[in-house]
């Protein structure tokens, strides 16, 4: 097998991590590339979108430089995604976040304010939501092979994903409220945790990600 696993960087995250993850688990003759260079990213067999920060200077810089587009088309020619963090909120249909801003619209959904809503004790929640917390599996999915439904994995973020319709659920989580901890549609799995630096957990997904034909 030769292919290239293209992971997106546009700027925001530190991608060494993921990148090193990515390496580790990859099979015999997957080559983990970082770039920002959105041809690269289109004549990937694979692609992975990462991210960290606002969500406003992710759309911005990925629109600028034609890797929304470069996303959108290795999607639509129906090889494997993953995105992760920031990456999966991009894919959303809209973030509350910076005063709102419309998203790529793979997924439905709503991105919002985890201080918003009271957690059960009717005090705001702490944002940002950090640590390590459980991910409930729904729907079953290849990336959930060999990972035990319930396992923890580690989430560093202020915003969630709500209102996403049941047949693109993947995994759900709660903190003070449900939200989505993981969506799929067809050829795209994306996680609002970091499965880079998850652990076992974290790491088997990748690797289940890097074996996945969808």
């Amino acid at each position: 097998m030769s292919e290239t696993v293209a992971v997106v960087d546009y700027g925001m995250g530190n991608l060494h991590s993921a990148g090193k993850a990515l390496e580790k688990m990859a099979a015999d003759g997957q080559r983990i590339v970082i770039t920002g260079d959105p041809e690269q990213v289109r004549a990937a067999d694979r692609v992975v979108f990462p991210g960290v920060g606002a969500i406003r200077d992710c759309i911005k810089v990925i629109t600028e430089t034609g890797l929304d587009r470069a996303i959108l088309d290795a999607i639509d020619a129906y090889k494997p995604v993953l995105g992760i963090c920031v990456g999966m909120q991009a894919m959303m249909d809209f973030s509350e976040e910076n005063d709102g801003i419309d998203c790529l619209g793979v997924f439905s959904g709503r991105v919002q304010f985890f201080g918003a809503p009271l957690g059960d004790t009717g005090r705001p929640l702490k944002v940002p939501h950090m640590g390590w917390n459980q991910v409930q599996q729904v729907n079953d999915h290849p990336l959930w092979a060999g990972i035990d439904d319930n396992s923890r994995f580690y989430f560093v973020h202020s915003y969630c994903a709500t209102g996403v319709p049941d047949e693109q659920m993947a995994g759900r989580c709660e903190y003070g409220l449900a939200f989505a901890a993981a969506v799929a549609k067809r050829n795209v799995f994306a996680v609002q945790f970091h499965p880079e630096k998850s652990a076992d957990a974290g790491l088997k997904l990748l690797e289940n990600f890097l074996r996945w034909r969808p």
